[in-house]
């Protein structure tokens, strides 16, 4: 197959001694140039999730993270059906926390999670819903609770936060997560027999459709009857979430959205451009975020959720679960994620137990680098050759397993919402079938088997490979020279490079452009 050529006129236009004086180093991220009276934080602010439980047993905890750069807490108030904690306290702590000069929010949990996910330290809490909520059914027969919606959820929770707002509470975030689905890459909605009567009746559909449904959901076939199941699914998640704001129309509410959310797990993600949005993440520890491909699946799903969230309304889940697991120093490069996906707002969270209080040492100093890092680059997309794609497909029946390493291969990106004519697009699995025919040069896994689309290993070895037939034909663009794993984010208006470096240890990088080498040192904690 023929290399196609990617030309691009915005040409960097800094000389190797300009580079040299100008470029932060620090935290993961290699910058140039940022000049001093740019990058003054405005863009980016810090919000932390605490129990009133745990406020009341550190009583300094709240200076502590405002000296660390907080301005935002966000305390639990209702779990699906159950109220923990005392509506007067939550009154008293917000108090508190505005008389600091911080703004206080409130955290609702409206459905459930089938597991634990709230690490609580007194283990008083329920992990599931009351006896008169109905569980949750899935395609197998098998119930559990969470992430399912019976009557009387919708109302019990309208009545919730229509009480948080008569409380003095301005903002409501629907938390852990807000869904229809078990998990990422699960085709959700409840299979019980009363949601199985309803979308036969609503879409005029016999009981041959549902068994249609049930083998398509298995095979993860975008049929017309899986189509119509996943809007039905949609639409009763949006309904309840239209009956919670109309419970309290001067309050804001906003959804957290787990890792790749999408509308298989019930999330039409138009449904929610204008409200506060909790992008996806999922590297919740060590074990998963020191990975390489474990940050730029993180990053992957930041950026896809970025097309359907206004930044200024958009929150990382900057999440660390069980709440001693995910280290300060990885913790602080999660920052990196919401920086190049111009995320505006960065919420720490770990359950309801909270992250090590050393932590904070750690924090506040890379918080303060990402605040004038993000400054600078507010309101600027990333450019490339490479293209980050995640398709129809994906979002209705794929496995959410995305192709995410090219990320990694240290030459520029961009996000797309369809496949472009130029350039590179990298495809999962499930969007290879209808992406034939289309576009720019088509990459996908060698298991994918197509004869539309370039085979290549989601391995290092196998995009350093493609990489080293790919920077030959561009011309005006940057990139790093050295094959080792790092994200480079290209903003041409701004004329300016962002190197996340993803290796373990502190680097030096080359970024070349059109034969001109301009060498970086990228810091890591």
């Amino acid at each position: 197959m023929e290399t196609p050529s990617f030309r691009s006129d915005d040409r960097w236009p800094f000389g190797r001694r300009a580079f040299l004086q100008g470029c932060a180093l620090a935290l993961g991220t290699g910058f140039l140039p940022l000049r001093a009276q740019e990058g003054s934080g405005k863009a980016r602010q810090y919000h932390v999730c605490l129990s009133t439980t745990v406020l009341a047993s550190d009583p300094d905890l709240l200076e502590v993270v405002q000296r660390a750069g907080v301005s935002h807490v966000w305390m639990a108030h209702y779990f699906y059906g159950y109220r923990p904690y005392a509506l007067e306290d939550l009154q008293a702590w917000r108090r508190k926390i505005e008389a600091l000069g911080m703004y206080a929010g409130a955290i609702h949990l409206p459905l459930g999670h089938p597991g634990d996910s709230l690490g609580a330290m007194d283990g008083n809490i329920p992990l599931t819903p009351p006896t008169h909520w109905k569980q949750g059914v899935s395609i197998d027969g098998a119930v559990h609770a969470g992430t399912s919606l019976h009557a009387p959820a919708t109302e019990e929770n309208a009545v919730a936060v229509k009480e948080i707002g008569a409380a003095g509470f301005h903002t409501v975030f629907l938390d852990d997560d807000y869904r229809l689905a078990r998990g990422p890459g699960v085709i959700g909605g409840c299979f019980c027999a009363e949601h199985r009567e309803r979308f036969l009746e609503a879409g005029g559909l016999g009981a041959g459709d549902w068994d249609t449904l049930l083998s398509d959901v298995r095979s993860r076939r975008l049929s017309s009857v899986l189509r119509a199941w996943v809007e039905f699914t949609c639409g009763e998640l949006t309904a309840c979430f239209r009956a919670q704001q109309e419970a309290a129309p001067n309050l804001d509410l906003g959804i957290m959205v787990m890792y790749l959310g999408a509308e298989k797990a019930g999330i039409q993600l138009t449904d929610y451009r204008d409200v506060p949005f909790r992008v996806g993440e999922l590297m919740f520890n060590d074990a998963s975020f020191d990975k390489v491909k474990g940050k730029t699946d993180e990053l992957f799903s930041a950026l896809f959720h970025r097309r359907f969230a206004r930044p200024e309304l958009a929150y990382s889940e900057t999440t660390a679960f069980p709440s001693d697991r995910l280290s300060a120093a990885n913790m602080a490069a999660k920052l990196a994620v919401s920086t190049i996906a111009d995320v505006r707002n960065t919420m720490f969270m770990s359950g309801l137990t909270p992250f090590p209080k050393s932590h904070w040492d750690v924090l506040g100093p890379a918080m303060a680098r990402q605040s004038e890092i993000h400054g600078a680059l507010a309101g600027r997309v990333p450019r490339g050759p490479l293209k980050h794609y995640w398709g129809e497909a994906a979002r209705y029946v794929g496995d959410d397993n995305p192709y995410s390493l090219f990320l990694a291969m240290g030459v520029p990106f961009e996000v797309v919402d369809a496949i472009p004519s130029v350039g590179w697009t990298f495809l999962c699995d499930a969007d290879v079938p209808q992406a034939r025919g289309l576009g720019s040069t088509l990459i996908a896994r060698p298991e994918a088997r197509t004869g539309w689309a370039r085979g290549v290993a989601e391995t290092l070895e196998g995009l350093y490979a493609l990489k080293r037939e790919i920077v030959p034909t561009l011309e005006g663009v940057p990139y790093v020279a050295e094959d080792r794993p790092v994200v480079c984010a290209w903003y041409p208006e701004s004329r300016r490079v962002l190197l996340w470096n993803l290796g373990p240890q502190q680097e030096a990088f080359t970024v070349r452009q059109d034969g001109r080498d301009l060498a970086v040192t990228v810091f890591v904690p």
